[in-house]
């Protein structure tokens, strides 16, 4: 019967201790799904009851320190540290505990705590939730990061491979290395078995951001529809609302975090950035005190701030809130990385690439940090070109090719632009120029990726990619490159205070201005765009360029801001889009400034919509965009869904165009022109869409109706900068006719999109040695030097010929050398050496006298019998008195040039 009662004693105890369990379960859940203050409550009535179990005080400390109730959260601390003195995730939240309460030393001291602990009696702490404990403690200490994955992360997960907190854990120590392809494979595992944890979702949010928006953003929807006040994910959508410049919506953001706990760091710190972007600096200051007001040494406040300010661009005083933050921490390795990042764009490289080394030496497993030293080792080899105003680093076997055309392109754009918009600049501007995409993406965004982007301007700094990195489709390099250089420009006019819209905005209306065929132009898609659903105002024009639905939609956000630049300057005059930039350098907010200069946002926003709408309006005759159900013909087979009555009707030129196109594919030519010139009719003539040229000429080139398709293809070329095809095609009937002028102006556009290739510059070389332009044949057959010719020796000559024609006999006499070092018997190549070395006409010498005969010189008569008349040797065939031949040219040179005077 004893036996039977102590029996009944510990079933008892047992229930309880269940039943305790069960309720900290659910109180954990309503913490998970926002419900804070019920959570807090159940919490304290459970600590207040003195209940033994130590997940009711750190639910109760977690709920209090997240809700802002800091005192609180210390006097609970410290009352269950008399119970739970070994506990370690109790100690870790110690650590927050102080911070808050403004005592950051006693803070740290809980965190050393750990430590003793876990040596008094490691095998206490063998459990997987101590472990995971441990190397979260071990990582904030900054210990190697690998060797925390290794002994604790991954011991957990071989122990009990459905222990989510180790997926977690592993995925936040990704996360802080920016190894987002492995955060995203060890949360994806996690929220498989944790679906209702928004933390997790989050995360998985933070690890695809930067690869995959639209999932990305699927799953920070998901953790606020699993907790609609999550915090991190509420900060998340502020951050995205000021990057769009969405201010007021931001601060609503704010405010409703604010409501949740009235202290939160973060929350204030963002209002201290919108203060900062607004210009009202006095404001700035205060918020950022308020940041600061529960823990005045915390170093996350200006990292923040400055981090924000250098996404706007704003990277000078981006840098100095890093410098702020490392004051308070000075090894705080987030800090330091952004700010080597922000002293290396605006020209502080030997500060800038030290720090980066810092970084790497302190966290080797910084997946960006890796990438970045690494690079320095690639920007190592490349050779830099000096210029007025500039310096241009660049592979140096590209430099040899086109450097010379860089140099001379942003010399003018320097000149144009400058005295157009009335700026001095802070110089030298730093262009680099990347063969491999991956490196431009790790120089522009720390990691790979970055596709579709071409350039990136900093203020003072320029990256992009060389033509060699675009393969599939090549784009205009002078025109990525003057598109840059204006956002130098106006980015230094403007301080680096100036909304993405109009930066981008002015910078495609000025490669209009430059030349037509660069920037952008109204095509079918953008003028279904305006008149529909994706136009956006032009007060909110920021947030076009944030995540865009897709690649289509982010063009147009940066055609649609040229059409905005295009309406300030027909319709208010080019001084007033000075003054608008004048205004914002000085601090005024872009809304201020347009209101200051042009009137009210709503009548701003209705006279942009009008200029807009009318443009398209105007595109085509409105027959062109009828909406026609497609006939039998143009329905496809094999697509279920082709003709349904609920999917969009194709318009009039929609239909037209496909069925040409399947008409010159199945070759028939008549119909085909019918259906052309049946299109061509809805276009005025400079309007015909590209497209439709192409197929045109096409067309034309299967029937050999050569004139004809040399008209067409004429129109594309003054109309697009990178229709290769059409270039080369003008190319070879230019060669025909040996209109050398053709050849020359349509090889100097093929070059724009790619000068690497052989073919352009030896179409720019023979060209200009046609017309007499000898100093453009010196610079194309210099670039073919570095493409492995044929015949060697025989462009050697070449570009002696050339060097001659320009005055340069130092350096013709040098090519001379080496074609001869090459081939030998080149006569050619040693009559014109002997003509260099003749004195000049105003002073003769007897030497010279002595050449002016008709009889061959010596050493022409010995290349003379050494050669077959019928076939004399070419530039490249050795032979076996090669050797002595190139002795007695080289000796009979340097007798004539010691004979000169």
């Amino acid at each position: 019967m004893k036996w039977i009662s102590h029996l009944s004693l510990v079933v008892v105890l047992f229930s309880n201790s269940l039943l305790a369990a069960a309720d900290v379960r659910d109180a954990e859940q309503q913490f998970r799904q926002g419900e804070y203050r019920q959570a807090l409550a159940a919490a304290k009535a459970e600590v207040d009851r003195g209940v033994w179990n130590e997940r009711w005080p750190r639910l109760l400390i977690q709920c209090q320190l997240l809700l802002g109730q800091y005192p609180q959260a210390r006097a609970t601390y410290e009352a269950a540290l008399q119970r739970y003195s070994s506990s370690i995730p109790l100690r870790q939240l110690g650590g927050d505990v102080y911070r808050f309460n403004n005592d950051p030393v006693r803070g740290e001291r809980e965190l050393e705590a750990i430590l003793e602990i876990v040596r008094r009696s490691p095998w206490r702490y063998s459990d997987k939730e101590n472990l995971i404990a441990i190397g979260r403690y071990f990582l904030h200490r900054g210990e190697d990061a690998k060797k925390v994955l290794e002994l604790f992360y991954d011991r957990v997960r071989n122990t009990d491979a459905n222990f989510v907190d180790a997926y977690v854990a592993s995925g936040e120590l990704a996360l802080d290395k920016h190894d987002y392809a492995m955060a995203a494979k060890d949360l994806d595992r996690a929220a498989k078995m944790k679906p209702d944890d928004p933390q997790i979702a989050f995360l998985q949010f933070e690890a695809w951001q930067s690869s995959d928006s639209q999932r990305a953003q699927a799953m920070r929807a998901r953790a606020l529809s699993l907790n609609p006040n999550h915090l991190p994910s509420l900060l998340s959508l502020a951050d995205d609302a000021i990057d769009a410049e969405q201010f007021e919506q931001a601060e609503e953001i704010l405010q409703t975090i604010l409501r949740i706990n009235p202290y939160q760091p973060q929350a204030w710190a963002y209002h201290a950035v919108i203060a900062h972007l607004q210009g009202h600096f006095e404001a700035e200051r205060l918020l950022r005190k308020a940041a600061l007001c529960r823990w005045e040494s915390n170093p996350e406040v200006d990292h923040l701030i400055g981090n924000k300010l250098s996404r706007h661009y704003r990277f000078a005083e981006g840098a100095e809130y890093q410098q702020r933050s490392l004051k308070k921490k000075p090894d705080f390795v987030e800090a330091k990385f952004q700010l080597a990042q922000d002293l290396l764009r605006i020209g502080q490289d030997e500060a800038g690439w030290k720090m980066a080394d810092e970084v790497f030496q302190q966290d080797g497993y910084n997946v960006v940090a890796h990438n970045l030293v690494n690079l320095h080792d690639v920007l190592r080899e490349f050779t830099t070109l000096e210029a007025d105003g500039f310096q241009i680093r660049m592979d140096a076997r590209e430099a040899r090719i086109y450097g010379d055309d860089v140099i001379d392109l942003l010399a003018e754009a320097r000149q144009t632009l400058t005295e157009k918009y009335a700026v001095e600049l802070d110089e030298p501007t730093i262009i680099e120029i990347f063969p491999q995409q991956k490196d431009f993406a790790i120089r522009t965004f720390g990691v790979p990726g970055g596709a579709g982007f071409l350039g990136v301007c900093f203020g003072r700094l320029i990256t992009a990619n060389s033509p060699a990195s675009q393969t599939q489709t090549p784009a205009n390099w002078q025109a990525v490159l003057w598109h840059e250089y204006c956002h130098v420009v106006t980015l230094q006019k403007t301080k680096n205070r100036m909304p993405r819209w109009l930066s981008e905005g002015i910078s495609v209306y000025e490669e209009l201005q430059r030349d037509q065929r660069w920037g952008q132009s109204m095509t079918p898609t953008y003028r279904e765009m305006i008149l529909g659903d994706a136009f956006t105002p032009l007060s909110d024009l920021s947030s076009a360029f944030m995540q865009p639905k897709s690649a289509m939609h982010l063009q147009f956000a940066y055609y649609e801001s040229s059409l905005a630049v295009r309406y300030i300057v027909e319709q208010h005059g080019f001084d007033t889009l000075k003054k608008i930039l004048s205004d914002l350098a000085i601090g005024l907010s872009i809304n201020d400034a347009l209101t200051r200069s042009i009137g009210s946002l709503e009548v701003i926003d209705q006279q942009f919509a009008d200029f807009a709408k009318g443009l398209a309006s105007d595109y085509g005759k409105p027959e062109a965009w009828k909406r026609e159900a497609p006939e039998a013909a143009e329905i496809d087979p094999d697509d279920p869904f082709s003709g349904l009555v609920d999917e969009p009707s194709p318009t009039r030129f929609e239909i037209l165009l496909k069925r040409a196109t399947a008409e010159v594919a199945a070759k028939k030519w008549t119909e085909a022109l019918d259906t052309i010139a049946e299109t061509r009719v809805l276009f005025a003539e400079p309007d015909v869409p590209i497209a439709l040229l192409s197929l045109e000429a096409e067309l034309y080139r299967q029937q050999e109706a050569t004139d004809r398709e040399r008209e067409v293809r004429t129109s594309i070329a003054k109309r697009s900068s990178d229709s290769v095809a059409s270039y080369r095609r003008l190319i070879e009937l230019a060669n025909q006719q040996q209109d050398w002028e053709a050849v020359a102006r349509y090889a100097d556009q093929l070059a724009a999109v790619n000068p690497l290739t052989a073919e352009v510059q030896e179409q720019i070389a023979r060209a200009a040695e046609q017309t007499g332009t000898y100093q453009r044949s010196v610079r194309a057959l210099q670039a073919l030097t570095e493409m492995e010719p044929i015949d060697p020796a025989g462009l050697r000559f070449r570009l002696a010929q050339s060097l001659a024609e320009v005055g340069d006999t130092t350096a013709a006499r040098r090519q001379l050398l080496i074609a001869l070092e090459q081939a030998p018997r080149y006569r050619d190549a040693h009559r014109l050496l002997l003509r260099l070395n003749q004195p000049p006409a105003s002073e003769p010498s007897p030497a010279a006298e002595e050449l002016k005969t008709d009889e061959p010189t010596e050493t022409e008569a010995e290349a003379e019998k050494q050669s077959e008349p019928e076939e004399p040797a070419k530039p490249d065939e050795p032979s076996e008195n090669d050797e002595p031949a190139a002795a007695d040219a080289q000796a009979n040179a340097d007798t004539q040039q010691e004979k000169a005077p």
